[in-house]
């Protein structure tokens, strides 16, 4: 979350107007995230987030990801919903952009992730794969393979900059990844952007999921590699192999996982890496100095790619022998 664009007073009344939620008590930005630019919103009738929709997320996608969560929410994930107005229409235009109001959820995300958390964000994942599973709605994962080789493309020239002998390096690992990268394996919704401050916790429980605006269809096993990437590294850059033991054990106790999933874990998780590499590479690179927020460094993801690269096999993430 962020904020990237403002909204005056006049056209927050004007948006508002479409909805009963009471007169306005409370209304900030969120300083967090890069993707959107978003807003805590308390009301009369109680605590929203405003979001408008910046960068990569497209209005024709806003069925798809507005659906979803309505979905999910009707399956018994706990996730926001989109608060719909007089219309019944879930999103409207709000200072040039897209918007939409959605419901707030309580609960702290994890600054440091312990194995307890991990094992309650693997049981979750694999419970949103099982729920997202008869959605009718699909969306190709545009940050797959194809996608790195455009992001490829428009970092490699400024990548030095960012730390000498990179460019060579995102080259050569692309087409590792296009030689290598696993075809078949089962599929659905997954979310695909499954970090520590898009989970709540209240109480040592997992209490929700937010930010599902890169959610698409592809393999289940890649969403569990990125949450690998995102959970079960330390500050150091070292992989805490517990971490990812508890995140796995408890996903494959709610959805087992094939031969073939276990045995593309290494790969999954090397390309996870580099798609984040990449993104926040070309975040770093076209960084917005208005934006409230400095774009995170992309080289975490290059020490995490390394890691992977030498990973001796699926028992690297914790899979049990």
């Amino acid at each position: 979350m962020a904020v990237y664009t403002d909204v005056s007073d006049t056209d927050l009344t004007a948006f508002l107007s479409a909805f009963d939620l009471g007169g306005v008590l409370a209304f900030k930005g969120i300083a967090e995230g890069v993707e959107n630019s978003n807003f805590f919103l308390r009301t009369e009738r109680g605590s929203f987030i405003l979001t408008l929709y910046e960068k990569r997320v497209r209005e024709e996608d806003l069925p798809f990801f507005l659906g979803l969560l309505e979905h999910l929410s009707a399956k018994g994930i706990q996730c926001p919903l989109p608060v719909r107005a007089h219309d019944g229409k879930a999103w409207r235009m709000l200072a040039g952009r897209p918007a939409a109001l959605m419901t707030f959820l309580s609960g702290l995300s994890p600054k440091r992730p312990d194995a307890q958390q991990c094992g309650e964000l693997g049981a979750a994942l694999a419970r949103l794969h099982l729920a997202g599973a008869d959605y009718k709605l699909t969306r190709p994962n545009a940050l797959s393979v194809e996608g790195w080789k455009t992001l490829v493309k428009q970092c490699e020239v400024k990548a030095n900059g960012v730390h000498m002998g990179l460019s060579t390096s995102i080259g050569t690992e692309l087409r590792w990844l296009e030689q290598h990268w696993p075809s078949g394996l089962p599929s659905g919704l997954i979310h695909a952007d499954l970090f520590p401050d898009n989970v709540f916790f209240m109480e040592g429980k997992l209490s929700g999921l937010i930010d599902f605006y890169f959610a698409c269809n592809d393999a289940y096993a890649y969403d569990i590699a990125v949450c690998l990437n995102a959970w079960c590294f330390e500050h150091d850059g070292a992989f805490n192999i517990t971490k990812g033991r508890a995140l796995l054990s408890t996903y494959r106790s709610v959805r087992p996982l094939t031969g073939a999933e276990v045995a593309a874990l290494p790969v999954l998780a090397r390309g996870a890496a580099f798609r984040f590499l990449l993104t926040r590479l070309y975040d770093w690179i076209n960084r917005d100095p208005s934006a409230l927020v400095r774009p995170k460094d992309p080289l975490e993801y290059l020490t995490k790619l390394r890691f992977h690269q030498s990973a001796a096999g699926p028992q690297s993430y914790g899979w049990p022998e």
